[in-house]
C-alpha cells in the first residue's frame, strides 16, 4: 500500500438516509487541484477495497472532505457509512481528473452542473480563490430528486458567503441554483431542460449560454452528462482536456457508487 496514505476520520455528518459526508485528517505531504479525485477506502484482507472520490475540499484546507451516496450492498459505500470519528481511511496519494480550471480557456462566467455527489468536485473549486480571480461569475447548479438531498450544497454555499475571507468573493461572484425532480421547490426541472427552455438564465437574470464569455463544467449522472454534451455541442461549445484546453470539460471517471 505504498501508494496510501491512512488518515484518520474527524466528523461524519449524514445528510439523508442517502446521502452523507466525512472529514479526515490529512497528510502534509499530499498535494492536489481543486477539482481532482482520488482513490479512497478500506483495509479488506491482503487487498485494501478502493473505489475513486471526489476531493471536496480546497488545496488550502488541513483537512480533506468527501461527499458520498449511500449504497445498501455497495462494496465500500455499504461500509463508509458506518464510519465514526477515530476510524482510520486509506487515502490515495495520486489526484487526478479533468475537472480543471486550466483545461478551460479564459472567459467570464464558470458554470458548474452537477447532479447528486457529483457536486463533490465543485466544492473544491467554489472553495478556490483562483476561481474567483478568473471568473466574474461562478455559477453553480445541483440537481437532486428531492429537496432534502440540496442540504449539503446549502450548508457549502452558507459556509463560504459567512467565510472570513472568501466571503467577499462567494457573496457577489457565487450563484447558486439548487433544483429538484420529485417534488415541490422553487427551481424545479432536470438541469438539461432548464437549461434548453432558458429557464435557468432567466431566473439567474444571466443570458443565454454563449462559447464566447461562458465556461461549463459537468460532473454527475451519465444521462445529465450525455444530455448536457448535446445541448453544449449544439451551441458551438468545443469539450477540452489536459493540454488542449476548450470551453467545457466533464468528469468522466463519476459514479455513483
Amino acid at each position: 500500500m505504498s501508494n496510501l496514505n491512512t488518515e484518520t476520520v474527524l466528523e461524519v455528518r449524514h445528510w439523508t438516509d442517502r446521502l452523507f459526508s466525512f472529514t479526515a485528517t490529512r497528510d502534509p505531504a499530499f498535494r492536489f487541484k481543486s477539482g481532482q479525485f482520488t482513490m479512497i477506502g478500506l483495509p479488506q484482507g491482503e487487498r485494501p477495497l478502493l473505489r475513486a472520490y471526489s476531493l471536496a475540499c480546497a488545496p488550502h484546507e488541513d483537512q480533506l472532505e468527501f461527499f458520498s451516496i449511500k449504497v445498501p450492498d455497495g462494496p465500500l459505500t455499504s461500509r463508509l457509512q458506518m464510519l465514526q470519528p477515530g476510524d482510520p481511511i486509506l487515502v490515495g496519494r495520486r489526484p487526478t481528473g479533468t475537472l480543471l480550471l486550466d483545461n478551460l480557456k479564459p472567459g467570464k462566467r464558470l458554470y458548474l452542473l452537477a447532479t447528486g455527489t457529483g457536486l463533490a468536485p465543485f466544492v473544491s473549486i467554489a472553495k478556490d480563490p483562483e476561481a474567483y480571480e478568473r471568473f466574474e461569475h461562478i455559477i453553480l447548479v445541483h440537481g437532486c430528486r428531492e429537496v432534502a438531498e440540496l442540504a449539503y450544497g446549502e450548508d457549502v454555499v452558507a459556509a463560504l458567503k459567512a467565510h472570513d475571507f472568501l466571503g467577499d468573493y462567494a457573496s457577489t461572484q457565487l450563484l447558486h441554483y439548487p433544483t429538484v425532480t420529485r417534488e415541490p421547490f422553487r427551481n424545479r426541472g432536470r438541469v438539461t431542460d432548464l437549461m434548453e427552455s432558458g429557464q435557468l438564465f432567466a431566473d439567474l437574470g444571466l443570458p443565454d449560454l454563449d462559447p464566447a464569455f461562458d465556461r461549463v463544467m459537468l460532473c454527475g449522472s451519465p444521462q445529465m452528462i450525455a444530455d448536457t454534451r448535446d445541448l453544449l455541442e449544439r451551441r458551438a461549445f468545443a469539450e477540452g482536456a489536459g493540454h488542449r484546453p476548450e470551453t467545457f470539460v466533464v468528469e468522466k471517471a463519476f459514479a455513483e457508487r
